[in-house]
């Protein structure tokens, strides 16, 4: 990615740029899925732009600081075995890396996800070690996608996102030929693709959107089995902007189709609240960017 970024640099205009912010929402929506109650969302991005905007390369954190996030108990009078548990003091903010290239609508890069809960913040181990390790929660994905506006003027895109390291174990039965099987541990590369269309009337600053998020195959982080819709969604935004920030107005509404039929799972090491495959989904939100 660093040879290809120089490679196109080399023969474009580039200038310093940055993107800072936050958002404030009443619940913290991923990918149709619930990951906690209202939140604050801070997100900041610096890298390099072409003076024609055709070319980007970016590098920044985003975080995600909810109210069931941190608890604090005083250590029981009369320890014992138990209730140690009561002695429970965490803070467990959601903090991401991310690093993105685009180019004429065409963009690739690397999210890290990294729940404060005590692991490491990168994690190397092997499946096996990682299957045993349930409190590590970290997971990196490699994405690529295309946004149809920059050549063909449609607000559609298509984004792609495999996760490639981390916490995303799944069981797979071998079968013998004798009759049963051997059980072992194996990467899942959770996939999700995201269909989505954006509609802007620029005269009011508002925009209209969906989409549309699909699991192709078995999945631990998504919930499903096998090839699954995972998330329908449709969200509003409004814009206004100043001298110096602009101010944005959302909400958002989704269905997990897969999961209508299933039971609420718990992410672990993520807080009381922290549930995915939940069946309906909605937010609302106000951003400020500078």
């Amino acid at each position: 990615m660093m040879l290809l970024v120089a490679a196109v640099a080399a023969k474009a205009e580039v200038e310093f740029a940055y993107d800072a912010g936050f958002e404030v929402v009443s619940a913290y929506i991923w990918r149709g899925q619930y990951n906690g109650g209202l939140s604050w969302q801070p997100d900041m991005e610096i890298g390099f732009d072409a003076a024609d905007g055709a070319i980007s390369f970016r590098g920044g954190v985003w975080a995600s600081l909810g109210a069931s996030d941190w608890m604090f108990k005083k250590e029981p009078k009369n320890k014992t075995a138990f209730n140690i548990d009561e002695e429970y003091t965490y803070f467990m903010p959601e903090v991401d890396v991310v690093l993105s290239f685009n180019a004429y609508g065409a963009s690739v890069g690397f999210n890290h996800y990294y729940y404060c809960d005590g692991s490491n913040f990168f994690s190397w181990k092997t499946v096996d070690e990682l299957a045993e390790d349930e409190g590590n929660t970290s997971t990196t994905e490699f994405w690529f996608g295309y946004n149809f506006d920059h050549f063909f003027g449609v607000g559609a895109y298509l984004n792609w996102y495999t996760t490639i390291a981390g916490q995303d174990i799944k069981v797979v039965v071998n079968p013998l030929p004798g009759g049963g099987g051997e059980m072992y541990n194996a990467r899942a590369w959770s996939t999700y693709i995201e269909i989505g269309y954006d509609y802007t009337f620029e005269n009011i600053g508002l925009t209209l959107g969906g989409q549309i998020g699909i699991s192709p195959w078995e999945s631990p982080l998504y919930g499903n089995e096998k090839f699954a819709v995972t998330n329908i969604s449709a969200k509003i935004n409004k814009e206004w902007e100043f001298d110096v920030l602009t101010l944005d107005l959302f909400a958002l509404g989704s269905i997990n189709p897969d999961g209508l039929n299933k039971d609420n799972v718990y992410i672990n090491g993520c807080g009381y609240d922290k549930l995915y495959n939940q069946k309906l989904n909605g937010v609302i939100g106000v951003g400020l960017w500078f």
